[in-house]
């Protein structure tokens, strides 16, 4: 039977194997999820928030132990994974604070003699997220979705499975009721395949263009609502007055922080010719100052990437670059060590014709090019 697999990117060791959820077990969580909104929207906001903020609570008890699966599934260095599950606990409380106010009827002005918004909770809400901040994508979305009156549905990344259970067993601890919030251990093609579902009002996406351009077709076909995050090519632009000190080292911090695995990471540096030379000379000087190695380290400044195949994308397009003319600025590349470690490359010289400046792979590779 196919399982789903964690494994720890530094060693390349099997964490745990997960079979994969069978389709009796899918449907009594839908239809546990759906009697459940039933009961869960009726509550008082107040009451809901209160969960949210038990929640939180559970999250900063368990911090340790909770950063310390992020580390060992998707190798996020543990100066990082910790401080994820507390922003987790921040986005709760802030939820639960707000909610009221966030979702107070309000008055519209038009030609009607009385009108006005309100806001009704949808119902069940599939879930589907990325792995590369495995707490804080799915927790960012369930807070609002949750107090707000709906249930949920998680459907994670393979590759974090242990994580989507962690999640699943805060929300419990917290006391939530059974069917509130779920954790679906299922492959993509199920999951597009939920969306059909009746008991299924939305569903969310964080990912690939690729992947969510079928999640957005599966919920148009069938009327329901969707939002989609797919990336993008973020610019770090500096001018000529900029602090070039402090945009360097900025931009070290924004490239290179989670392995590069962000999707809101700088991707294409601007920088204009009066200060382009200093900008480099400090930048390469503090990516060079990087520490790759142990995640689990907490002087650790990087990782390793989430899986070797990454490693493999990320090895082919500095090569092709180089070959194509590209110069090497700063040498790092695969490690020969166990584990999907590749050191900070830093590439200049790079042109239209090399993959590492067109490939929606590189919008999550720990490298960086200039365009002098």
């Amino acid at each position: 039977m196919k399982k789903m697999v964690s494994m720890n990117p530094a060693t390349g060791e099997i964490n745990e194997e997960f079979e994969y959820y069978s389709e009796e077990r899918i449907n009594r969580a839908l239809t546990k999820a759906r009697t459940t909104f039933l009961e869960w929207k009726d509550l008082d906001i107040s009451e809901r928030a209160h969960y949210l903020k038990t929640a939180a609570a559970q999250l900063r008890k368990d911090k340790d132990e909770l950063g310390r699966i992020i580390t060992i599934e998707m190798g996020k260095p543990i100066k990082e994974s910790v401080p994820e599950v507390e922003k987790c606990a921040w986005a709760l409380e802030y939820f639960a604070e707000n909610a009221e106010n966030f979702l107070a009827p309000e008055a519209v002005e038009t030609d009607a003699l009385d009108s006005g918004v309100s806001f009704e909770p949808k119902g069940v809400i599939l879930s589907m997220m990325p792995w590369n901040f495995p707490f804080w994508q799915a927790l960012r979305f369930s807070a609002p979705a949750l107090v707000g009156g709906n249930t949920v549905i998680l459907k994670h990344a393979s590759s974090v499975p242990r994580c989507a259970l962690a999640i699943e067993k805060v929300f419990a601890d917290a006391g939530l009721p059974e069917g509130a919030f779920q954790t679906l251990l299922i492959d993509g093609r199920t999951a597009l395949e939920l969306i059909a579902r009746d008991e299924i009002a939305a569903v969310t996406f964080t990912g690939s263009l690729n992947a969510g351009s079928k999640v957005a077709e599966a919920a148009g076909r069938n009327m329901k609502k969707a939002v989609l995050e797919l990336g993008g090519s973020d610019p770090f632009i500096v001018l000529d007055d900029a602090n070039v000190e402090m945009a360097a080292k900025a931009g070290v911090n924004s490239r290179f922080q989670n392995g590069g695995q962000r999707c809101i990471a700088a991707k294409r540096f601007i920088v204009t010719e009066a200060v382009a030379d200093e900008f480099l000379r400090i930048f390469i000087g503090s990516a060079r100052q990087l520490k790759v190695g142990d995640p689990m380290d907490p002087q650790t400044d990087v990782g390793p990437l989430v899986n070797t195949e990454q490693v493999d994308i990320i090895d082919a397009q500095v090569k092709d670059a180089v070959n194509k003319g590209a110069d090497l600025l700063l040498e790092g590349g695969r490690l020969d060590r166990p584990g999907s470690f590749y050191a900070p490359v830093i590439l200049s010289n790079v042109n239209e014709n090399m993959r590492v400046l067109k490939e929606r792979h590189s919008d999550r590779c720990p490298y960086y090019h200039c365009q002098g």
